[in-house]
C-alpha cells in the first residue's frame, strides 16, 4: 500500500518520526516522505541525517494553520498524524494552546485531507484518551472521536481515517527511562507511587502498528497493540540498581495505572493475535463484518490496563533493550 506513495508525517521531527521515517523508507520505498512540523531547527538537524536521500522533503507548518495544511497535502496519498501538545503539566497550565493543537489541529487535518483526496490518515493517540483525567487526555479523546467520525464526514470522498493508541514509549524524549538515566548518578530516584504500573512499547512496535492500520483499516477503527506492563519501581531498580527510591506522591493529572481500553468500549472491542481493535459505535460500524474480520469480541466490561495485563516485561527483557538502545535513549 505504501510503496511508491507520497506520505506526510505531521510532527515528523519527534520521536515517532525519527523511527517511522527510516523504517518506512527501508521497507516500502515510498516516492516521497514529507516532514511537516513547526520547528525549523529540528528539521535542520533531521535533514542532516538524511542528506543523501532525495525521497525526503521538509515543510515548515503548524496543524493549527489550515491553509498551510492544504498546501502541504497537495499530491499526498497517506498521512500519519503525530503532531500534538502532549506534556501533561504543560497542557494543564496552557489549556487553550493544547486545545488549539490537539482538537482544532485534528479538525483542520480532517478537512484538508478530505478536500485534497488523501487516501488514508492514521492518527496517533495515547492511553490517556481512555477515561481521561487530565486535559491532554481529554483533548486526545476528542481528537480520536473526530478522526473516527471523519469517515462519515467525508461523504462521497474516499479518505479513510483510523487511530492507533500507545502506552509509554520506551526511551522516547521526556519519558521515564531517559529521566531516570539522567539523574541516576545522584543516588535517588523519585517514585510517585510504589504501586504504579506502565505499559511498555518500543518505537519499532509503534511504527509496525501504524503500518498494520494502513493495511487493515476500513475506517474508524482504533488499534491497540498488545504490550507488556512493568512496575515503575522495577523499572527504576533496573535502570539504577544502586540508587535509592524516594516516594514523592502522584502528580496532578497522573494516573496510577495506564488504561488503553475502558469497560464502556468493551461492547465494540475485538481481540486479535497481536492487538485489539475498538470499532466505532456510530452508523452500525461496530457490527460491520469488513471491520471485524476474524476478530473475537471481548467480554462485557473488559478493561485493558497496565495493572490487569496478562503480559509483564521481565528484568532480562528490559536489560537487553537498554543494552541495545543505550546510545539513542532520550535523544529524539
Amino acid at each position: 500500500m505504501l510503496e511508491n506513495s507520497t506520505i506526510l508525517v505531521t510532527g515528523g521531527t519527534g520521536s515517532f518520526g525519527h523511527k517511522f521515517i527510516p523504517m518506512t523508507l527501508d521497507r516500502y520505498n515510498p516516492k516521497k516522505v514529507i516532514v511537516f512540523s513547526r520547528d525549523e531547527m529540528k528539521q535542520w538537524e533531521m535533514a542532516k541525517l538524511f542528506k543523501d536521500d532525495d525521497r525526503l522533503r521538509f515543510f515548515i507548518g503548524d496543524v493549527r494553520d489550515k491553509e498551510r495544511l492544504y498546501r502541504a497535502l497537495d499530491g499526498v496519498d497517506y498521512v500519519v498524524h503525530a503532531a500534538a501538545t502532549k506534556i501533561v503539566p504543560t497542557a494543564e497550565y496552557n489549556p487553550f494552546e493544547c486545545v488549539k493543537t490537539n482538537i482544532h489541529g485534528a479538525m483542520n487535518l480532517i478537512d484538508a485531507a478530505i478536500d485534497k483526496g488523501v487516501k488514508g490518515v492514521v492518527a496517533l493517540s495515547t492511553d490517556k484518551a481512555s477515561s481521561p483525567i487530565n486535559l491532554y487526555g481529554a483533548t486526545k479523546l476528542a481528537s480520536d472521536k473526530l478522526f473516527v467520525a471523519g469517515n462519515s464526514y467525508s461523504g462521497g470522498h474516499e479518505t479513510k481515517f483510523s487511530v492507533v493508541r500507545y502506552g509509554n514509549v520506551m526511551g522516547s524524549r521526556g519519558s521515564v527511562i531517559p529521566f531516570f538515566m539522567s539523574i541516576k548518578n545522584k543516588g535517588v530516584l523519585p517514585i510517585t507511587d510504589p504501586r504504579m504500573t506502565r505499559f511498555m512499547i518500543s518505537l519499532e512496535e509503534g511504527v509496525e502498528l501504524v503500518w498494520h492500520a494502513f493495511e487493515d483499516m476500513v475506517g474508524g477503527e482504533i488499534y491497540v497493540k498488545k504490550i507488556p506492563s512493568m512496575k515503575v519501581t522495577d523499572l527504576a531498580r533496573i535502570v539504577a540498581p544502586d540508587a535509592k527510591q524516594e516516594v514523592i506522591g502522584i502528580r496532578p493529572g497522573e494516573k496510577l495505572h495506564e488504561q488503553m481500553i475502558g469497560s464502556e468500549d468493551s461492547y465494540f472491542t475485538y481481540e486479535y493475535h497481536e492487538h485489539f481493535k475498538i470499532l466505532p459505535n456510530i452508523n452500525n460500524w461496530g457490527t460491520c463484518a469488513d471491520r471485524i474480520k476474524d476478530g473475537k469480541r471481548v467480554s462485557e466490561g473488559f478493561i485493558y490496563s497496565s495493572d490487569n495485563n496478562t503480559e509483564w516485561m521481565t528484568d532480562a527483557h528490559l536489560k537487553a533493550w537498554l543494552d541495545k538502545n543505550y546510545s539513542e535513549i532520550g535523544k529524539i
